[in-house]
């Protein structure tokens, strides 16, 4: 089984990520490869910042790697925060006032749509490919669920009435951004082996 580098530090991305690609390849940690600095997110497009990412451990490591970046666009807020859903209410990142902010910008706003985009960019000595994932859906008026992590418990996916935060992490993985794109880096490390 192959082994290739997770690019994040975000230890739910990671378990997340294992559970999708449990038969696939042996998923290491920054920790893992000895990797302990945060990684760069300095570009203006989530394409960028995922490759940016999986850039520098590939650089810098030399090992197969792959990085992720998420954002989350609401319709009414012109795709806010997008590219700066991480540190929404600033830094250092904080998922609480991240959903609080966005909570508080949505006020008396009826149109909730939004869309949360993941590209993953995986590289290896051969080549840079991207895979993107996106599920449409709208923000709730209040947090719902104690499950997931970031903007989970105030995301509806389309066609659910519950938050990411309220399904089971397998139900979640099958229609998330993240599961999307995991899943075609997936069949990608299938045609490739």
């Amino acid at each position: 089984m192959i082994k290739i580098c997770f690019a994040t530090n975000n230890k739910n991305k990671l378990q997340e990520i294992r559970e999708i690609l449990v038969n696939e390849a042996e998923i290491l940690s920054l920790e893992d490869i000895n990797c302990h600095e945060e990684l760069q997110e300095t570009q203006p497009t989530i394409e960028g910042n995922s490759l940016q990412k999986a850039q520098y451990v590939f650089d810098k490591y030399g090992i197969n790697c792959f990085a992720d970046d998420t954002g989350l666009l609401v319709e009414a807020l012109d795709g806010a925060p997008g590219v700066y859903s991480a540190r929404y209410a600033g830094e250092p990142s904080n998922g609480e006032n991240n959903m609080k902010l966005l909570l508080q910008n949505l006020e008396g706003i009826e149109n909730r749509k939004a869309h949360f985009k993941t590209v993953i960019t995986y590289i290896s000595a051969k080549e840079t490919v991207q895979f993107e994932g996106i599920v449409n859906g709208n923000i709730a008026t209040a947090k719902k669920g104690e499950k997931g992590f970031g903007y989970d418990p105030i995301f509806v996916p389309e066609g659910y009435t519950q938050s990411f935060a309220e399904l089971s992490s397998e139900e979640k993985n099958k229609i998330s951004h993240r599961g999307i794109a995991t899943r075609k880096l997936e069949e990608y490390l299938q045609a490739i082996s």
